[in-house]
């Protein structure tokens, strides 16, 4: 066997197949953190009859005078074949360390458990111990069960299995999510596809949340748009027929009160306590409705071309759908415009045959104090499962480097000066 370097076409044939599959183990990916100053390799595991067994996308960020790399979401190994593995892991320790790469960090699509929308652990990987043992006995160093976002790439995705009769992807759904998006529907939320030309609502709903900047997207965009790989889509609120719903559901509430009036006046001492009671819970929506009113007026006064509520950033490769970034206006939360989008985005890709839709990652809802269960919750809303993975490994492939850098915390802050 050997390890070299592959070509695209070789990596790209290789990667067509292989599964589990990843976004981030695709040569678009590599050419986009190539932009983002990375440097990449394709290295691939060769047996003796020429057939490629396993391979990796690896990234390389300098510091200084040392450089260290990572494998995003893992090798394309079977981490079930203690042999191939240990092959692997050999070959590239001596491929890394001969190019001064002091060691790589591995995020694997290692899958620990999977929970349905209820959290509780319905597929729980049975060959999960034994490769994490051997992970170990192979100098793999696990750095933890990190509960919030502070991996490599997420440790718990939320993935909606789309291969299900169209109508049972809205009925399986937690009903406040249902509500939410028939409200956003009503209140005149509409879903538009955009285009290059419009990423830059996406950076601007996501800026001070997540470290990318506009190019980032636009690169992105051309480079997964070349085979069609990209959507983009946002979710905009018709300021007008939001007044006119707003409009109609005041009317009616105040013709419900009424009413009530009404049979108040009229009803005997026995029924009359029941229908105050209700005519207070009545005053309250007109009391709501009367605030929203006021709002709605002047949206559409200030902004009679709509609001842009929430965007998506869509990868979509073979036959599932991985939303790469998206994001909203806070300002706007209460509208559910980001609810609609999901869900149009569900349905969409459910008709074009499309069996996963990955909504990216969440936190450990088992983490007391996580300041991330809305995240957690929003996703979940819609029936997703949670896969939960091994978090992050890191190989140390040149000793006397590792060494060198982790020692040199003065030198260190010197060469940043």
């Amino acid at each position: 066997m050997e390890l070299r370097e592959l070509t695209n076409q070789e990596f790209s044939q290789f990667t067509s197949v292989f599964q589990p599959f990843s976004v981030y183990q695709t040569l678009e990916y590599a050419f986009l953190m190539n932009r983002e100053n990375f440097d990449s390799m394709l290295v691939g595991l060769i047996d003796d009859n020429n057939q490629i067994v396993a391979a990796s996308l690896i990234l390389v960020e300098k510091f200084s005078h040392f450089k260290y790399a990572y494998a995003p979401r893992g090798f394309l190994i079977d981490y079930n074949n203690y042999n191939l593995l240990q092959t692997f892991t050999d070959y590239l320790k001596k491929f890394l360390g001969k190019r001064s790469i002091m060691a790589v960090k591995l995020c694997p699509l290692i899958v620990r458990n999977v929970y349905d929308f209820k959290y509780n652990s319905e597929k729980k990987n049975g060959y999960y111990d034994i490769i994490f043992e051997n992970l170990k006995k192979l100098d793999y160093k696990h750095l933890g069960y990190h509960p919030l976002f502070d991996n490599l790439k997420p440790r718990f995705e939320a993935i909606i299995n789309l291969d299900l009769p169209y109508y049972m992807l809205f009925h399986n759904m937690r009903k406040e999510t249902r509500t939410k998006v028939r409200s956003a529907e009503r209140n005149g939320i509409k879903i538009y596809r955009g285009t290059r030309e419009d990423l830059s609502i996406l950076a601007d709903q996501t800026r001070g949340k997540y470290p990318r900047e506009l190019d980032y997207f636009e690169n992105c965009y051309d480079l997964f748009s070349k085979h069609d790989h990209v959507d983009f889509f946002y979710a905009k609120l018709d300021t007008k027929q939001y007044l006119t719903e707003t409009q109609k559901a005041y009317a009616r509430q105040e013709a419900n009160i009424a009413n009530l009036n009404e049979e108040i006046m009229n009803a005997n001492p026995s029924r009359k306590q029941k229908l105050i009671n209700q005519k207070i819970e009545a005053d309250k929506y007109v009391s709501q409705y009367k605030t929203q009113l006021i709002t709605a007026t002047g949206f559409l006064r200030d902004y009679p071309d709509g609001i842009v509520l929430a965007s998506t950033l869509v990868i979509k490769m073979r036959d599932r759908a991985y939303i790469l970034m998206d994001g909203y206006d806070s300002k706007y939360k209460q509208l559910n415009g980001k609810h609609l989008l999901i869900w149009k985005l569900m349905e969409r890709y459910n008709k074009s045959g499309y069996k996963t839709l990955n909504l990216g990652g969440m936190t450990d809802f088992k983490e007391a104090n996580n300041p991330y269960l809305g995240l957690n919750h929003f996703k979940i809303g819609f029936h997703a499962e949670v896969f939960e993975y091994i978090g992050d490994l890191e190989l140390v492939t040149n000793n006397t480097l590792y060494f060198m850098y982790n020692n040199a915390g003065p030198m260190r802050s010197i060469l940043k000066r």
